[in-house]
């Protein structure tokens, strides 16, 4: 069983997390591609104003994708009662992708904007909610519980069915939109976020933070069975439908605004468990803290690896590294009690 932890570990815990954080916050800014006699070299050292503008504003992105990621894999994991819950194992993340997929198909070929169909976010949040419900549907046993190899499953199969779609819908757009598909698929960062995305995923994050902060007793309380839940005065199906909604809201908005990225959702609630201890008063910002400090940390790897075609898109590095950890988890029964 995890420790709770006292109050001197849970600062200590949070100490860490914003102490690892900023440094690699400062290695972000100060790393990156410098044109030197018209060809680009890696450096490591103050930028201009203007470079540091632009390598904040990458990292204001890592970080909040990053948080959003961490949230919701939390609440999905609080949700179902299940330690291997996430956004890109449950096919949340590809239901996401399909669903931004589709809008823009759609406005393609009825030569209508995209914000017709609900915008890119819009559709995103629509194929998000869909896969979760799904997956909590077929995933259900007969006593009414989720099982973790079958809502593991259930999400492996759905993930690959939304992706094929996704795949498919590719085939209906032009080359120059596919092409943009492909490479948002694999999961990048936008190098040069646009500034009213950015706000509405910040915004996303911080009301995920606050809704989810308001609730932390009840989540406590939530992680016991259904009656010992119910006799200490929760609202098992209001807590669920906010749980629901938190999210695949959360994942909709971070799939729509940098891709598909996979298992920062599973590993952050993890991490920040072990550091700031299982009460949800600390565990939902020590979440947050965790989901940037991972996804800006990939971002500061990918920086160093160049294959020949430009940087390493951060989505094929978090699967790399985060494919090990799943199984490890996966293995490990401690985790699964």
């Amino acid at each position: 069983m995890i420790r709770v932890g006292n109050a001197r570990e849970k600062t200590t815990g949070f100490a860490l997390l914003f102490g690892l954080l900023l440094l690699a916050a400062c290695v972000r800014v100060c790393l990156g591609p410098i044109a030197i006699d018209n060809q680009l070299a890696l450096t490591f050292a103050l930028p201009t104003e203007s470079i540091a503008a632009l390598r904040a504003t990458s990292l204001l992105s890592a970080a909040c994708v990053g948080a959003a990621l961490g949230l919701s894999g939390l609440a999905l994991q609080v949700l179902l009662r299940n330690p291997l819950a996430s956004p890109f194992v449950l096919g949340v993340s590809s239901g996401a992708g399909f669903g931004v997929a589709l809008v823009l198909a759609l406005a393609y070929a009825c030569a209508l904007p995209a914000m017709t169909f609900g915008g890119e976010v819009g559709g995103a949040i629509v194929g998000a909610l869909a896969a979760l419900g799904l997956v909590a549907w077929f995933g259900r046993g007969r006593s009414g519980t989720h099982d973790t190899t079958t809502l593991v499953l259930c999400g492996v199969v759905l993930g690959s069915i939304f992706s094929a779609g996704t795949m498919l819908l590719e085939q209906v757009v032009p080359h120059g939109l596919r092409g943009d598909l492909l490479s948002w698929m694999s999961g990048r960062l936008p190098e040069v976020p646009d500034r009213f995305n950015l706000t509405v995923l910040a915004l996303c994050t911080l009301s995920g933070v606050i809704l989810l902060s308001a609730r932390a007793a009840a989540l406590d309380v939530s992680c016991l069975s259904d009656d010992e839940a119910q006799s200490s005065g929760v609202n098992l199906r209001t807590l669920r439908a906010t749980l629901f909604l938190v999210g695949g809201v959360l994942a909709a908005v971070a799939v729509a605004y940098a891709g598909p990225i996979g298992f920062i959702g599973l590993i952050a609630p993890h991490f920040a468990r072990r550091l700031v201890g299982a009460s949800h008063r600390t565990l939902v910002i020590g979440s947050a803290i965790a989901g940037a400090l991972l996804l800006v940390s990939a971002d500061v790897i990918r920086q160093i690896i160049d294959v020949g075609t430009g940087r390493l898109p951060v989505g094929v590095l978090t699967a790399l590294a985060g494919g090990p950890v799943f199984l490890w988890l996966l293995r490990s029964k401690r985790w699964l009690r």
